[in-house]
């Protein structure tokens, strides 16, 4: 099992998703990734670019749930939780 730790901009983010009724599939997302941040599916990706080293696995079409994983410390940090394309 993982510590999960909600970084500020993912907290503000979470405001959002349960006003766009996307809280519960969040949810969703955050206990698979505590239990394993490599579980396949659902699908995870790399990304590029200012995020290099940072994974993203879709909330919906347009949100996603953005988090780096620090092994040694069974620990993943979630960094956004909406779109990061703003």
């Amino acid at each position: 099992m993982y510590k999960v730790l909600f970084m500020p901009q993912a907290q503000r983010d979470a405001k959002s998703l349960k006003a766009g009724g996307l809280k519960n599939k969040a949810l969703k997302l955050v206990k698979i990734i505590a239990e394993n941040p490599w579980q396949y599916p659902p699908e995870y990706e790399y990304l590029k670019g200012d995020l290099k080293g940072l994974i993203s696995r879709r909330i919906n079409k347009q949100h996603r749930l953005v988090y780096e994983i620090i092994e040694d410390e069974k620990l993943v940090k979630v960094y956004r939780m909406w779109t990061h394309y703003e």
